[in-house]
């Protein structure tokens, strides 16, 4: 069994047990969170469509860490100007698990 989940304005496929990177969240870590902006549910036989979400379908899901991506370096010139200017960016992410999926 899976489910299409909406966390933050992204689509993950969730399945039981399974570990998620999604965006960060702001919640303490341990925390049982609770997402009901479900898209589709599948059995293996059956698939469930929502309009566009599933009447109560919900995905119970714990906070297990936060962690950071591994730096992306942004380099900008001008050709024969002189200009040259170095950044830097990590983006933050939450693992959650997947405890449970109701449909």
């Amino acid at each position: 069994m899976y489910a299409l989940v909406e966390i933050l304005g992204k689509q993950y496929k969730a399945t039981k047990g399974a570990t998620l990177r999604v965006d960060k969240l702001d919640s303490e870590i341990g925390e049982k969170l609770e997402f009901d902006k479900v898209l589709a549910v599948s059995n293996s036989d059956k698939m469930v469509f929502g309009t566009p979400y599933v009447e109560g379908a919900k995905i119970m899901a714990t906070l297990d860490e936060a962690v950071k991506d591994k730096k992306v370096k942004v380099f900008k010139f001008k050709r024969r100007k002189g200009y040259r200017k170095t950044q830097g960016h990590r983006q933050n992410y939450s693992m959650i698990t997947i405890d449970e999926i109701k449909a």
